[in-house]
């Protein structure tokens, strides 16, 4: 796992731009703690950081290959789970290595198939290629969206990075955002491409982009099939057990030490309970991590999202699996730390506006990160075996929004509430919101003889796998990689997705719970207790501490009379929040105020230029 960046300017030399290709490489120095390197060759420069997972003396980039045509040099951020499989498949088409590492049977696949390559790999990836025998740059990104990729194209070429901050280092990048940008800041829709600043891109899920003297090119090479399912249902659990035993043995290959993220739900149960099995018949144990804030279990009060706490479910896993476990306890002063909002911002390189359970997040994983390099997580099983609220809820199933929005509105209220009334109406949420669901749902098909309850469950499906789990990947990358822990999500692998998202609502649900046909697959590994408990998302803290922390801060940010925050925020409306007599404990009671906060932070820290016109 690293960073990544790069120039290509075909108006230039950029031998000659080492100190602004060196500002951008050092941008990405927390995704990529143990190593550094740079390249340039006429019109193409790039930069690495690097994490050192597989071969940890071998693995060093960039990395070059020099041919009779011209030299070829890759820089790579991710893991590819069947390189070994490549590896064995090039060298018997001739090829030889000097390292045991997949960045270069990465850089040899590209030699032997072109981008073709993207389509032979399975794993989390985004890497660039420049292929000096043709002066063309080739950017891959992996099928789900999994490592974060994004280019920005100049007059004569192109900047990248594995994040907007190693672009924005670069001075032909401007640090500006417009109405659609906020729109996007405002919107849990994740609209494919785009990266909230303006001339920014993504590099889409799936997809490989050229660019040469002609411009700038991309061809798509994965989107989640829609095919008949024929197996009946001992078959098909049968499979996801089998998918899950192979992808879990995969992505515990690693050369430093490994752990697991245990929540005590279903998801990171399998898996941790998976990983611990195999491990056991190699004599190795796994270590796990949960996260617990001061108090929470003992004065636990249950909600409309969450009826239990995680931690006695925790521990029935631990000891069940086995596992060497250890629970990370937070407290509210942590939590609303503003120096730990800011490094959070700085991940993210925008206001996410999930206050305390980013924050939660990035505490996690700084923790772990002290005893491991490597955690495999739970994310993404909602959404590939439907295991959220809204897919039980006949409003959002029925709706033409993204059923994310029913529920979440409904149970987490808004955080736009503290916004200007002049710009909530330049904003135009709804609008774009719903523009976007249209755009989302013109891509999907339906199955000849589909009924019309299958059709709506496969549409649910299909936004929460090609846009909400990008918010959620994304999230859990820029939180880990800020402090240089690489997180697997075994979940994603593009098998267990396309055939999962195929199986039938009747198969995903047969008894009428969520994600039945992951309960069942892993049945014989879980503890009784997981096995029965209800759904519970990530956990938020509920200590009134909390809250009243962040009021004190508004009420600072208020004394400052000319923050540029209030050309986005209204003064009455936030000072109503900050006056609240009750401090509340609840997400939906302090959105507004988290939000706020954290607009402030991230025009202090990146001084952008707002553009409402």
């Amino acid at each position: 796992m690293c960073g990544i960046t790069g120039w290509v300017s075909f108006d230039r030399d950029l031998r000659g731009e080492r100190a602004a290709l060196d500002a951008m490489t050092e941008t990405m120095a927390c995704r990529g703690p143990d190593d550094r390197g740079v390249w340039a060759e006429g019109p193409a420069a790039l930069g690495h950081r690097r994490l050192a997972i597989i071969d940890l003396p071998g693995g060093r980039q960039p990395m070059t290959a020099d041919t009779p045509e011209g030299t070829v040099a890759l820089v790579y951020s991710g893991e590819t789970y069947n390189f070994t499989e490549l590896r064995r498949d090039l060298t018997g088409r001739g090829h030889r290595f000097t390292t045991d590492s997949d960045t270069e049977v990465v850089l040899r696949g590209y030699l032997e198939w072109g981008d073709a390559l993207a389509d032979r790999l399975n794993g989390m990836y985004a890497f660039a290629v420049w292929d000096g025998r043709a002066d063309r740059l080739v950017m891959v990104r992996d099928r789900m969206g999994i490592k974060p990729f994004y280019h920005y194209p100049t007059a004569d070429g192109v900047l990248f990075g594995s994040e907007p901050k190693a672009i924005l280092a670069n001075p032909l990048a401007r640090r500006r955002v417009r109405l659609d940008g906020l729109r996007e800041l405002f919107t849990m829709i994740k609209t494919p491409g785009h990266a909230v600043w303006d001339g920014m891109r993504e590099v889409e899920p799936g997809t490989v982009v050229t660019v040469d003297r002609a411009g700038l090119r991309t061809r798509r090479y994965w989107e989640l099939p829609t095919r008949p399912h024929t197996d009946d249902r001992d078959t098909t659990v049968a499979q996801v057990r089998s998918l899950l035993d192979d992808i879990v043995r995969r992505q515990l290959v690693a050369d430093v030490p490994r752990c697991t993220l245990l929540s005590g739900g279903l998801d990171s149960s399998a898996m941790t309970a998976l990983a611990a099995r195999q491990l056991a018949e190699r004599g190795e144990k796994v270590r796990s991590f949960a996260v617990d804030f001061a108090g929470q279990t003992e004065n636990f009060v249950a909600d409309e999202l969450r009826g239990t706490p995680d931690t006695p479910f925790v521990h029935d896993v631990a000891r069940t699996a086995g596992t060497d476990h250890q629970d990370i306890v937070l407290d509210a002063q942590d939590l609303a730390d503003p120096g730990i909002r800011a490094k959070v911002i700085r991940a993210r390189d925008l206001p996410a506006g999930l206050g305390d359970m980013d924050s939660s997040l990035y505490l996690l994983f700084r923790a772990i990160r002290e005893h491991s390099t490597v955690a495999l997580s739970g994310e993404s099983a909602d959404e590939v075996f439907g295991g959220y609220l809204q897919f039980f809820d006949e409003a959002a199933r029925t709706a033409d929004a993204f059923p994310w929005l029913v529920t979440m509105g409904r149970h987490l209220g808004e955080d736009t509430d503290v916004l200007r009334p002049d710009l909530t109406r330049a904003l135009d949420l709804s609008a774009y919101v719903a523009d976007g669901y249209r755009d989302a749902v013109a891509g999907l098909q339906r199955l000849d003889g589909e009924s019309d309850f299958e059709y709506r469950i496969r549409r649910m499906s299909y936004l929460h796998l090609t846009r909400f789990v990008r918010i959620l990947l994304d999230r859990k990358d820029r939180a880990s990689m800020a402090v240089g822990l690489e997180v697997r999500v075994p979940f994603c692998d593009h098998r267990l997705v396309e055939y999962v998202y195929n199986t039938p609502w009747a198969l995903k649900s047969f008894d009428g719970r969520e994600k039945t046909l992951l309960r069942e697959a892993t049945a014989d590994v879980l503890p009784r207790s997981v096995y029965d408990r209800v759904k519970s998302p990530y956990p938020s803290t509920q200590d009134p501490k909390y809250a009243a922390a962040l009021q004190d801060q508004a009420r600072e940010l208020l004394a400052r009379s000319g923050h540029p925050v209030f050309d986005l925020v209204d003064r009455d409306r936030l000072r109503t929040a900050a006056d609240r007599e009750t401090p509340v404990s609840t997400q939906a009671g302090r959105r507004g105020l988290e939000r706020a906060l954290d607009l402030a932070l991230w025009l202090d820290l990146y001084r952008p230029e707002i553009a409402l016109d």
